[in-house]
Formats: structure tokens, C-alpha cells, sequence
């Protein structure tokens, strides 16, 4: 029974181990390699936003980046170099991706989508030190290119020089490998006898990539063999496809075979025996023999005549086909001038379109040439034109406008025109991918709607006159009878008299009665008129704050305004409502007047100056 080793991650060869042992083999699960999971920075993650284009090496390069749960453009087209990855994708995303036929890199960049990314934004998202066939691929076809590493293959905590002993021990004749990784866990730091034994086992590796990574280790040809891809199927298929092929080869020797060679050698000795043991005739028997001769030589001529008269009749029938057969070919001959002649006048034509061909190429060519020469004079010129002090002017002026005047759009602005300047020039490619993830990281910013907030706050100031203050309103005095007025009658002397005394008294002592409830204590129109004045001075220190960009300062003259409202005026009146509301709602807004903001093309532009 066949012996396969696994030797991919922990979880990953559970179901292809399952297949070989269904299918007759003896499996064993040995992972050489273990998987850990990075934590990228904002940095690293913020080019999957605006992604044209998403490339996934692996289900683990899946896995990793959903556990981060990044802000990922859904509407790029999302790629998988396998069939299992593609998978993984839709089930983690919910977006299809598409995969090449040959489940490995060349298979990926053969896709048709992928030859043509000029100025396309591409996140390759991939293992530490894995794959750069594909990044440089495609930045060479000028693709703004961003690796994201989001995990890592690790050789697992153990001595490699027990592996092959203990495989050897268990007498392992094929060892399944999915990555280069595990090539280098597997064959660094081994002995002489170790090496030759892994020299002599079958390797079923996930592509060609890896099949020529494996012959560096000495390791034949003829014990390598690639699958279609690293999934469980494909790694299955390949390891029953040279299992039949193996068993093919050694076909034992059948009892029918056996039984045959048995019967001609026993043949051949019978007849040698026979030689040998010959009996030496007498006189009478020779004068037999004689005649019994002389009847079989009668037989024999009499067979050679019949022979030669059913020649003779042949040959008549023979001469009549050949007369047939000189007709045909002369209707042959006539056919064949025919063709000769269609076809001299086909290569006529041929040659004359051959010819009209060649005339329209070499137009074609020289007014290709003469544009080629044109493209190359501009681009020459244009190449003269650059001035590194124009791109540090440029790349200055936005470093201004960002930190002394806080203007992000017109950073953004002055960052775009400095990449449009080097997209005209070879070699700036490192420059305008600093560039780029600049202009992203600022049109994330969010300017203060600065103008929107003071008019809101200048709303509320001509507003506050017309508060109603909350106040108890004075009862009318009760209209008191006059009892001592005096009479103009003499005769009413007496009473007059009387009445004079009262009014006297009254002089001393009023007592004055109101009709209602009792009275609170009430503010004059001068303690009403500080009020006001006190929220609409913090109300313009707030509008001061917001222009000299002081949030502090802003949200503690919105707090005040608000107690003031509150404190001092009816809240049920509608206009004291639409106030604090409008409070309210300035109170939330997010001033963030200094958010930190480092630019990475500085240092890019240093250096290219350089």
C-alpha cells in the first residue's frame, strides 16, 4: 500500500487524506508549516478603498483580511488564484472572483483583465515573502501597485532531522507539498543520508512554480509531479493519475504466457529427439519408398500444371484491368492538368494579395515609425522640461497649505496637479504612489462647514430679543371709594370736618390691597436687559472662537447662552424653543480644527530631487 504524506497547514489536508484512504492509499497528516495572522496598519489597508482591482493569493490571505473587517471597495474586480480562494471570497465578501484556468501565477497574469492595468490601483493581498512573479509583473505594466501582508508561514517548533527519520521509519513514498515555504521547512539543515533518502521519494507539489523551486534541491524530474492547483481535487486527481500510471509499467508476467513458452520448448526437444533416432532401412523397404515417390512427384507435376493454367487465365484478366487501368489514368492525367491550371491561377492570385499585404505593412509601418518618432520627440521634450524645483515647489506649497493654513482640499488640489506633472515622466512611480495615498488620506478629511455654523449661531443672535421672559405680571390695584371727600354744602360742616381728620390719618399709614394670588419677586427692565446682553456677548464669542478656530472656547459660550435661555425665559414659547434647539444642535457639532495628518510624499520627493 502506497504511503502519501501531507504536509500542508494544521485544518487543511483532513478531506484529501479522506480520498486517499478511500481510494486504497495509506495517508498520514504531518504539517510542516503553521499560519499566523498580521495586523496591518491603517496605512497598509487604506489603498483597498479606492481599489481598482483585488487580488487574493491564497484562502488564508482571504481569511486574514476579513478577521480585520478594513473599509473595501466592493464594486473592484476581485481575483483568486484558485478555485477554493474564489470560494472563500464569496463566502467571507459576497463578491465573485475571477479565476484562471491554470490555478498559479502565470495562469493569473495570463487573464485578459489583467493585461492591460495601465494606471490601475491593485492590492495584491498575499503571505510575508511570497509570490513576487505577480507584483513585478505587473508593475511593469504599469499598474499602481500596493502589497498587503496580512499573514505569515511559520515552520513549526520541532527538529527537521527527526521529520525524515520518523517518515522514513514509516516507510512515506510520497510527500504532498502546496508552497515554497514548505520546501524550505523541510530540506534546510539536513544530513547527507537524509537528503538522498528525500531525493528518492515522489513529490506532488500545487504547481510548476514550486516543481522548479524543488529542483534546486537536487530533487529529479521524474519524481516531481504538478497538479492543476492546491486543492484537495486537483492534489487527488495528480496522485491517482501516477499511481496508474506506475501500476501500468510493472504488469506481472500471466500463466497464459508461462503455459506457451512451456509448450514450444517441449516442442522443440521432441523434434531434436526425433533427429537423432532416425532406423536404417533394408533393400525391399528402398524399392517401396521408390515407387511411393515416383506417385507423390506424378501429383506433384500434375498440381504444377493446374497452377500454370489458372495463371494463364489470370494473366488474360490481369491485361484486361491494365487496359482499365490506362483509361483512368488518363481521365486522371486531364483532371490533373485541370488542377494544375486552378492552381497556378490561385497562386497568381495569392501572390498579387500577397503583394497588395505587403505594400499596406510597409504603409502601415513607416506612418507607424514616423508617430513612434513624433511620441519620442514629445516625450523627450517634455523629459527636458521636467524641473526638479517645479515638483519641490509643488510638493512645498502643499505641505503650506496643509499645515499653516489647515486647507486640506487645496493640498489635495496641489497634490493632484504635482501627480499629473510626473505622469507625463518615466521613473516616479514610488513618487506618485506616495502621491496617491496622500490624496486619499485627505479627501477622507471632512472640511468644517465653518460659514454654515456662523450663520446658524448669527440666526440665534437676532433671535434673542425676541424671548419672552419667564415673569409673574403685576395685578391691578383695587379701586378703593373715596369715603373723605369733602362736601361743598355749609350745613355739612360737621362731616367736613370729620373727613379732614381722616385724610390726616391716612397721611401716616396707607394700606393697599390687590385682587390675585400672591406676588413673586420680579426683575426690572434693566436686570432683563443685562440678561440679553449676556447671551448674545456669548453667542459673538462663539462666532469669534469659530473663525479663530478655538473649539474649546466656541463650546463653552454655546453652553452658557444655553443655561441663560433655560434659567431666565417661558419654555413653552415657541420662540424660546426654535433657541435652544438651535443650541442644542450646535453644541454637536465635530470641530476638529488640528487632525494629525503626516504626508509620505515629502521624503519621496526628497529623494527623487536627490
Amino acid at each position: 500500500m502506497t504511503h502519501i504524506l501531507i504536509t500542508r497547514p494544521e485544518g487543511k489536508g483532513a478531506a484529501l487524506a479522506q480520498q486517499l484512504e478511500q481510494a486504497g492509499y495509506q495517508a498520514s497528516l504531518f504539517p510542516v508549516l503553521k499560519i499566523s495572522y498580521l495586523t496591518p496598519s491603517t496605512t497598509e489597508l487604506s489603498p483597498l478603498i479606492n481599489a481598482d482591482k483585488i487580488i487574493f493569493i491564497s484562502q488564508d490571505a482571504v481569511t486574514a483580511l476579513a478577521q480585520l473587517k478594513p473599509t473595501i471597495n466592493t464594486k473592484a474586480q476581485f481575483y483568486a488564484v484558485g478555485q477554493q480562494t474564489a470560494d472563500t471570497i464569496y463566502a467571507l465578501f459576497g463578491v465573485r472572483a475571477a479565476v484562471p484556468k491554470l490555478h498559479d501565477s502565470e495562469g493569473l497574469l495570463a487573464l485578459n483583465s489583467l493585461a492591460e492595468v495601465d494606471g490601475s490601483n491593485i492590492v495584491l493581498v498575499k503571505g510575508q515573502a511570497g509570490r513576487p512573479d505577480i507584483a513585478k509583473t505587473l508593475k511593469a505594466r504599469g499598474a499602481f501597485l500596493n502589497n498587503c501582508v496580512v499573514y505569515k508561514r511559520e515552520p513549526i517548533s520541532a527538529e527537521k532531522t527527526n521529520w525524515t527519520d520518523h517518515w522514513q521509519s514509516l516507510k512515506v513514498q510520497g510527500i504532498v507539498i502546496t508552497s515554497n515555504a514548505a520546501v524550505d521547512a523541510i530540506f534546510n539543515n539536513l544530513t547527507e543520508q537524509q537528503l538522498k533518502w528525500l531525493q528518492q521519494c515522489r513529490f506532488y507539489v500545487a504547481s510548476e512554480r514550486i516543481a522548479a523551486y524543488l529542483q534546486q534541491q537536487q530533487v529529479s524530474s521524474a519524481n516531481i509531479h504538478s497538479a492543476a492547483g492546491a486543492s484537495d481535487t486537483a492534489m487527488f486527481s495528480c496522485i491517482k493519475q501516477q499511481g496508474s500510471k506506475m501500476s501500468e509499467q510493472s504488469k506481472p508476467v500471466t500463466a497464459d504466457n508461462t503455459a506457451t513458452t512451456k509448450a514450444a520448448t517441449s516442442a522443440q526437444k521432441k523434434e531434436a529427439a526425433k533427429a537423432h533416432s532416425k532406423p536404417h532401412n533394408d533393400k525391399q523397404k528402398i524399392s517401396k519408398l521408390a515407387v511411393l515417390a515416383l506417385i507423390i512427384s506424378l501429383i506433384v507435376a500434375c498440381g504444377v500444371g493446374y497452377e500454370f493454367y489458372q495463371k494463364l487465365n489470370a494473366g488474360k484478366a490481369q491485361n484486361v484491368a491494365v487496359n482499365e487501368l490506362k483509361e483512368e489514368n488518363a481521365l486522371l492525367s486531364q483532371e490533373l492538368q485541370a488542377l494544375k491550371s486552378a492552381q497556378s491561377n490561385l497562386q497568381q492570385a495569392l501572390f498579387n494579395s500577397e503583394q497588395k499585404v505587403a505594400a499596406a505593412l510597409n504603409e502601415s509601418a513607416e506612418n507607424n515609425q514616423q508617430q513612434l518618432k513624433a511620441a519620442l520627440q514629445q516625450a523627450q521634450q517634455q523629459g527636458a522640461s521636467l524641473n526638479p524645483q517645479e515638483v519641490t515647489s509643488l510638493q512645498r506649497m502643499a505641505e503650506f497649505k496643509l499645515w499653516a493654513e489647515k486647507d486640506y482640499q487645496g493640498a489635495s488640489a496641489v497634490l493632484k496637479r504635482l501627480d499629473a506633472l510626473l505622469s507625463e515622466h518615466p521613473g516616479t512611480v514610488a513618487v506618485r504612489q506616495a502621491i496617491t495615498q496622500d490624496i486619499q488620506t485627505l479627501d477622507s478629511l471632512k472640511p468644517i462647514p465653518t460659514e454654515a455654523i456662523y450663520l446658524k449661531l448669527n440666526s440665534v443672535l437676532s433671535n434673542i430679543d425676541n424671548l419672552a421672559f419667564n415673569a409673574v405680571n403685576i395685578p391691578q390695584e383695587a379701586t378703593e371709594i373715596e369715603k373723605n371727600a369733602l362736601s361743598e354744602d355749609v350745613s355739612d360742616w360737621q362731616q367736613n370736618l370729620s373727613n379732614s381728620w381722616n385724610k390726616l390719618v391716612d397721611s401716616f399709614i396707607t394700606i393697599r390691597q390687590h385682587e390675585g394670588v400672591a406676588i413673586e419677586p420680579l426683575l426690572t427692565d434693566q436686570e432683563r436687559h443685562l440678561i440679553n446682553q449676556r447671551i448674545k456677548l456669548n453667542v459673538t464669542q462663539a462666532q469669534d472662537a469659530l473663525m479663530s478656530k478655538q473649539a474649546s472656547i466656541y463650546f463653552s459660550a454655546i453652553s452658557e447662552a444655553k443655561r441663560l435661555v433655560n434659567e431666565y425665559f417661558k419654555q413653552d414659547d415657541e420662540a424660546t424653543k426654535v433657541v435652544i434647539n438651535a443650541l442644542t444642535s450646535l453644541e454637536k457639532e465635530p470641530l476638529n480644527f488640528n487632525p494629525e495628518v503626516n504626508l509620505q510624499s515629502t521624503q519621496q520627493v526628497k529623494e527623487w530631487a536627490q
